[in-house]
């Protein structure tokens, strides 16, 4: 295959050997798109023909490539956030990036977490979070990239920040920003009749221009790679395991010092100091938890990781990251957060561990709940 062979829909290089990233055609449909002469990376074929707009992954480059473009630019900044990963899904130095742009950050996945949290409380808690980050948002909303409903809200949102702007979406990877362009693509073709597949301009490398009705457009960017997720080092079977698609159940352990939970063979809390308390485990409702004494901790976790505590996988065991332990001095009502994974609200004073894979954080923040 020559190295200039380009997709003709986005004029990236045409690849066969990575799928995910820029560029990537499967063998058989790169043969029919030459003898058509007309040769499609995926992720044009899928938009052209399906209106279905496919996440990718980009290299540390094309990172820097992309954030420092959309200071370039004009426009309204759309942050799209995994509400239930916040801290794992922040795009590391975005506020350095944009510019005199506005930025709306948009908290995707809000049907995951308890009804009885309520949105006007997770809507200050996620400002004060931006704020903690460096950035400074016009404005703050929820949604759920499954509820058509409220893609009609948050286009209203957005067309209230931009100001006759383009829109660029930008978000990590994991955090549902592809749902949430396809719902909006859905929500507008359906109201106006006036987005169809012919319509997707065709731009360079890793973005797509969906038009607006006053000739500026709704730009898609690739997902980003959040190296510190516990996404990172998962396949795609295990994703489905961790990654909550329903409301979470809140799990509720009685726990005395010296006691350790493991959140299946990815995490592990221990209880080090305090008296008798309650601690309160968010995470999917697929994720085992499996309580344990301290002191056999260790001995449990080599043991039984890849069978009891899964994932990971028995195959996977040996590739998996050894676990890393961070400590914590509490003296209120916090969350202990493993990126990617979940958390786990420690409710009264003590000394607690948390251990993830090495790469993965694990970080306090003021509960959430």
């Amino acid at each position: 295959m020559s190295e200039t062979l380009r997709c003709i829909g986005c004029g990236s290089v045409i690849q066969t050997d990575a799928p995910g990233e820029i560029g990537y055609t499967p063998k058989s449909a790169l043969e029919k798109g030459l003898a058509a002469g007309e040769v499609y990376c995926q992720r044009c074929f899928r938009l052209r023909h399906y209106n279905d707009i496919q996440d990718i992954s980009l290299t540390d480059d094309d990172f820097l490539r992309l954030l420092n473009s959309i200071g370039e630019t004009e426009a309204l900044i759309v942050n799209v956030v995994d509400i239930f990963d916040f801290n794992g899904s922040l795009i590391p130095g975005l506020h350095r990036f944009v510019g005199a742009n506005p930025v709306l950050l948009v908290g995707n996945k809000v049907d995951i977490l308890p009804k009885s949290l309520k949105r006007s409380k997770l809507i200050h808690w996620m400002k004060e979070q931006a704020r903690e980050a460096g950035l400074k948002p016009v404005d703050v909303c929820l949604t759920s990239a499954k509820r058509k409903h409220e893609m009609a809200e948050l286009l209203e949102v957005i067309e209230s920040h931009r100001d006759g702007r383009d829109v660029i979406v930008v978000g990590v990877t994991n955090v549902g920003k592809s749902t949430l362009i396809n719902s909006i693509i859905d929500t507008v073709s359906g109201v106006r009749d006036v987005i169809t597949t012919s319509q997707f301009p065709g731009t360079t490398l890793d973005k797509i221009e969906i038009p607006l009705e006053d000739g500026h457009y709704l730009i898609d960017t690739p997902g980003i790679i959040h190296r510190h997720q516990m996404a990172h080092y998962l396949g795609k079977k295990d994703m489905r395991i961790i990654a909550p698609t329903k409301e979470i159940k809140p799990k509720v352990y009685q726990l005395h010092s010296g006691q350790t939970l493991f959140l299946g063979g990815l995490a592990r809390f221990d209880y080090l100091r305090g008296e008798k308390s309650s601690f309160v485990a968010y995470v999917s409702n697929d994720v085992s938890i499996h309580r344990t004494k301290l002191a056999n901790a260790d001995a449990f976790y080599d043991k039984h990781v890849g069978g009891l505590l899964q994932p990971p996988r028995e195959a996977e065991r040996e590739s998996f990251p050894e676990l890393v332990r961070f400590e914590f001095s509490i003296k209120e009502k916090t969350d202990i957060v493993f990126a990617g994974l979940g958390w786990i609200t420690v409710t009264e004073p003590g000394i607690v561990a948390g251990w993830a894979p090495k790469g993965v954080t694990v970080v306090r923040r003021r509960a959430l709940i």
